[in-house]
């Protein structure tokens, strides 16, 4: 059996704003390109390696939530990001707790409003 999840869609209202706040904090590179008449910007993709990629969403259909599903993104060093976000003016809506032999995870709020998870591999 693989992992259920192959591709995850955050809702945003302003792309732009979004990819900035993702690339600053998870310091990667998003590319925006038009699907369906939908404005968007993909997360980095590894073919063949486990795990999921997915996309910022802009359009009628995708409405920023805090209550809706949460993405956790990996992060290797967790405090880092989460000054980023500060930095960037994201409130942290659960600061880092070590979860143990899982490491550790903390919340920010995004640049749109959503709720998204920050986790950091133990080591």
């Amino acid at each position: 059996m693989t992992n259920p999840v192959f591709h995850f869609e955050i809702p945003v209202t302003d792309l732009d704003r979004a990819v900035r706040f993702y690339e600053v904090v998870l310091g990667t590179t998003l590319e925006k390109r038009t699907i369906d008449g939908y404005e968007m910007a993909f997360f980095p993709r590894a073919d063949g390696l486990p795990g999921a990629s997915g996309a910022l969403a802009k359009g009628d259909v995708y409405v920023p939530s805090k209550t809706g599903a949460m993405v956790y993104f990996d992060v290797p060093d967790i405090d880092a990001a989460l000054e980023r976000a500060r930095l960037i003016g994201s409130t942290v809506l659960y600061d880092k707790k070590d979860i143990g032999d899982a490491g550790y995870v903390a919340e920010v709020e995004d640049s749109e409003g959503n709720r998204l998870a920050l986790s950091q591999p133990p080591g």
